[in-house]
Order: C-alpha cells, then sequence, then structure tokens
C-alpha cells in the first residue's frame, strides 16, 4: 500500500539547530574504470590502497573542519542521565537485566526498550515483516553506550582487525558502488585515512570486539529465536557509502551519533517480498519514489523488513554513525520444508509402495513443456495423481526432526552468553580450583544430590536426535566470531534423556541434582557434573 512521501529536506530545514556552512562535497577519483563484477551485490573488491586518489589535500582541510564543527553531542553527567520517559541508560538497562530471573523475560524486555515506545505486541502483529517504521526520540542519549566512535578507533588500535573480513571500505558516487579494502590489517592510520578522504567503514561483527554489543546481542537472540547480529557504520560528511539495494534480513538502524538522510522504496514485486537473498546494487532510475524519506537523529530507530529497498546518505554538516541490529535470515517456513520435504520423500519413498510404482510408459509424450498447451485428459489425470502423492508426502513430513535440524543451524550461530558476575561465581568458570605458590590449590568444588542447578539460559541447550543417537546442542562454547568453532554438541547417554528434559523445562527454577529421573545417585551426579564442566549449568550458590 502506497504511503504518505514525507520529504527529509522539509523536515530538516524546520529543525532550530545552528549549522555551520556546508562541506563541499568532493566526488572520489578512482583510477581503475574498468567494469567489476558484482558479488552479492557489490562490486569486486579493489585490492590495492594504490588505486584510490582523490584529492587528498583539499578534502582532507574541508572534512578536518568539518569534523572539528560537529563533535558529537555532549554525552549527560552521572547525575543528570536518566531515563526520558521512553527508555532508561542502557548501562543501568543491562545492570537491571541482570536481576531478571529468566532469560527469555529479560530478552522481552531488552526489545522493547530497543522499539520504545511501540509495545512489543503491536510491532510483531501490525508491522514485522510487514512496512517500515520510524521512531524519532528527540533524546540524543538514548542509546548512548551501546556503540561510539572512540569505540571504533579503541578496536582499530587494540584488536586484529582485518580488511575485508572485519572492516569494508566504500564508497558510492556518481551512481557507482566501489569497495576499496587493501590487503591486511585495518590499522588506525590507514583506515582514518580513506575515512578523511571521503570513505565509509563498515564494521562487520562488532560483537567479535564490543562486550557491549556481544551482550545486547546474546539477549536478543532469544527473543527472535533466530542469530542476531550487526554491523557498524561510520559514513564521513556529505558522502554515501552503498548503492540502493534490499537485504535478507529484518533490520534495525540504530542512529547513534550523528544523523543520516535514508529513503526507504517498496518491494518493486511481489517475487521481492520477504526477499529470499540479499539485491544487487539499484541504479536509481530503476527503484521508483521512496515511501519513507527522514533524517535519523541520534536516538532515533529505523526498521524495514527483508525486500525493501534502502538507501542512506550523510548530510553535509555531520558524520553518522549507526549499528543495524539484524535477525531473521533463512528463517521462513521455505526454509524450513527445505529440510522437510527432501526427507518426507526419502521416508515415503522407503515405507509406501505408491511412491515407487513407476510412470505411464508414454508419459513424455503428453507431459513437459513441450506439450504444455495440448488439451489432453491425460494430462489431468497426471496432475491429480501428483496432487494425491503430495498430500499424502504429508503423513510421512519428519516435522519435529526438521525442526532439530534448524535449531541445530541455529545454536552454531548464536552467541554464547555473556555471563554476569553472578553467574561466573556460580558455574564452572568460578570454581577457584588455581596454580598458586608452586602448589596446585583444590578449591574443594563438588556436586551432591542436594546442589542446586538449573540451565545457563533457557535457550543454551537443546536435545536432538538423529534417529540412532540423542545429543545435547548446546552455545555456552561458541566464539564471538561468527562460526569460528565447530558446533558444540555431545551424545547423551538413553539413561539421562529424561533427566535432560526435566531439566530443560523447569527452567527457570532451580532443581536439586538428587530430582533428576534417573535410576540411581551415581547418574544423576554423573550427569549433572558433565553439564557443569561444559558450561551449561549453575548452581544455586557457589560451589
Amino acid at each position: 500500500m502506497e504511503r504518505k512521501h514525507m520529504s527529509a529536506f522539509a523536515l530538516y530545514q524546520t529543525l532550530t539547530t545552528d549549522v555551520p556552512a556546508p562541506v563541499t562535497k568532493s566526488p572520489l577519483q578512482v583510477a581503475d574504470k574498468k567494469k567489476r563484477k558484482k558479488e552479492n551485490g557489490a562490486n569486486k573488491v579493489n585490492t590495492g590502497k594504490a588505486q584510490f586518489k582523490p584529492d587528498r589535500k583539499k578534502m582532507r582541510k574541508k572534512l578536518m573542519k568539518a569534523a572539528q564543527r560537529e563533535e558529537s553531542p555532549k554525552g549527560l553527567t552521572q547525575e543528570e542521565e536518566c531515563v526520558n520517559g521512553d527508555g532508561e541508560a542502557l548501562d543501568a538497562l543491562l545492570s537491571d537485566l541482570t536481576k531478571v530471573n529468566n532469560s527469555r523475560e529479560r530478552a522481552s524486555k531488552l526489545f522493547q526498550w530497543l522499539i520504545n515506545p511501540i509495545p512489543a505486541k503491536t510491532f510483531f502483529k501490525d508491522v514485522w515483516e510487514k512496512k517500515p517504521i520510524l521512531v524519532q526520540r528527540k533524546n540524543p542519549d538514548y542509546y548512548k553506550g551501546l556503540f561510539s566512535t572512540a569505540e571504533f578507533d579503541r578496536i582499530l588500535r587494540q584488536e586484529d582487525v582485518q580488511f575485508g573480513v572485519n572492516l569494508d571500505v566504500t564508497s558510492y558516487t556518481d551512481g557507482k558502488r566501489e569497495t576499496h579494502n587493501p590487503p591486511g590489517r585495518a590499522l588506525p592510520y590507514t583506515v582514518w585515512d580513506f575515512y578523511r578522504s571521503g570513505c565509509s567503514l563498515r564494521m562487520l561483527n562488532p560483537q567479535a570486539f564490543s562486550s557491549t554489543v556481544w551482550s545486547v546481542l546474546s539477549i536478543l537472540q532469544e527473543q527472535f529465536g533466530s542469530m542476531a547480529g550487526a554491523n557498524v557504520y561510520l559514513t564521513p560528511p556529505g558522502t554515501q557509502g552503498f548503492a540502493p539495494h534490499y537485504d535478507d534480513i529484518e533490520a534495525f538502524v540504530v542512529q547513534l551519533e550523528g544523523k543520516k538522510h535514508w529513503r526507504v522504496y517498496n518491494p518493486r514485486t511481489e517475487d521481492e517480498v520477504l526477499a529470499v537473498f540479499s539485491s544487487e546494487n539499484f541504479d536509481q532510475a530503476v527503484i521508483g519514489k521512496p515511501i519513507l524519506e527522514v533524517v535519523l537523529e541520534a536516538g532515533d530507530l529505523l526498521y524495514f523488513p527483508r525486500g525493501f529497498i534502502h538507501q542512506g546518505d550523510c548530510l553535509p554538516d555531520a558524520h553518522s554513525l549507526h549499528i543495524t541490529i539484524s535477525s531473521y535470515q533463512k528463517n521462513s517456513w521455505g526454509d524450513l520444508l527445505h529440510k522437510v520435504v527432501p526427507a518426507a520423500l526419502e521416508i515415503a519413498m522407503e515405507e509406501d509402495v505408491v511412491f515407487r510404482q513407476g510412470l505411464p510408459l508414454d508419459y513424455l509424450t503428453y507431459m513437459g513443456v513441450q506439450n504444455s498447451d495440448k488439451d489432453d485428459p491425460r494430462r489431468t489425470k497426471f496432475f491429480t495423481r501428483i496432487e494425491t502423492l503430495m498430500k499424502k508426502l504429508t503423513t510421512y513430513a519428519p516435522v519435529d526432526a526438521a525442526v532439530d535440524q534448524k535449531a541445530r543451524d541455529f545454536f552454531h550461530d548464536c552467541l554464547p552468553p555473556m555471563l554476569t558476575p553472578e553467574e561466573l561465581a556460580s558455574s564452572v568458570q568460578g570454581v577457584s580450583t588455581r596454580w598458586e605458590g608452586g602448589q596446585l590449590i583444590d578449591g574443594g568444588a563438588q556436586i551432591t544430590t542436594q546442589t542446586r542447578v538449573r540451565l545457563l539460559r533457557a535457550g543454551c541447550a537443546r536435545l536432538c536426535s538423529d534417529g540412532e543417537a540423542v545429543h545435547l546442542y548446546y552455545t555456552t562454547d561458541n566464539s564471538r566470531v561468527y562460526h569460528k568453532e565447530e558446533p558444540k554438541s555431545f551424545e547423551i547417554k538413553a539413561e539421562h534423556t529424561d533427566a535432560m528434559e526435566f531439566l530443560i523445562h523447569s527452567y527457570p527454577k532451580f532443581v536439586t541434582v538428587g530430582s533428576f529421573p534417573c535410576d540411581s545417585a551415581e547418574d544423576r551426579i554423573a550427569l549433572a557434573e558433565l553439564l557443569f564442566e561444559r558450561g551449561i549449568i549453575h548452581t544455586a550458590e557457589p560451589l
């Protein structure tokens, strides 16, 4: 449905701010003008910094002056930091969330903070996967503490950030989108030189470097039941880093510093609604008119579903820093059926002779594209038979097993939980066994039938069966770096499966090890010790 077009510049002109004279935008001059193949919607990467030769002296002077003029808004002092009526400071919120007993409730509260003042129920009923929505708060400190340009700089200086792996350098000038990643480590001198020259910086998976982003995403993944990821985008004044395109994720654009001019467009066709894959880069001429045009300022939020074309550019008077939180990639009914249907067909052919009966001898004479216009009763009969088999196929669909396959993929994608001080003290990481004074000091930790335990998180462990054995998949040993580790699992003995189900369904309550439905006290303690050593459970009191 067509929405009324809101002009960003009409809105922007009404703002009562003291704005310095705009910085003139200088086009990037790239030596290599050859046509590049597109790869995943982006042009092929330039591999050398030598190919990127803008008039740096002029641009550097102008952009440095602009940077000095448009310092980020001053933060509130600790005494002034407070709730604005829509939410509370992030550090205080995360601290409060550690006191919430149930990790699913924790996720719900954090998501509500993200989208305030829209009620979460309203959002998922009326907005989710349906339409973009804008939240303007007039509070530049609403998302303060999530990420900052200062944190960006710290990561460049202290962490092993690699071009093309953790950081992309991009530009979009005169309708041309380019990537300028040199090989090797992204050192501050090189990165900030690109920025001064008018390039945008995209940090991939900032959760690998930022504890706050890690904490937020590890909580939100329980809200979505799907991987929660993020990218950070830093854009110089008066520039644009990316061409119009759509993505295959649900996107929450969180404006952290400065401001950015956004345009969002409807999917061009029904085929692009809730897109399965991200798009190529589009020319401006083929995307139509925006349904939403706005200037996002610090503290604002923009959400749009997968398939909605979008582009963002910086105004001349301010840089932009935003983080895009994403989820629901490859998490559709169709993605589940990709796993259900082949397995169902395999089972049906094993168990039902109807699926093994041969095709008609002459079916090639009346079926196929070359025969599709024929008015032949045999075609009608053929389609009727296919329809009957498809309906019957559902009776063989191993839906629960397919869901477990999806769950295994999700668990591999998941971030590990970020533990609170209390959880650290009561988990395997807090046991005081250590080497001290030239000898081993035993902390004396011992699990008994009276020890009260529970899962570390509601969604940190799951039983899955491959038909022959039952395995427990878990997230507590995952890496903050996406898929750096193999999926974590181990086989559960048959005598332990009931106890494991009992423990999973008991969350968030602590239960005694002695209440595990096992055959003996030794079995109960053996299971508890195994789960404790893997970091899957923690105790009500430190051991």
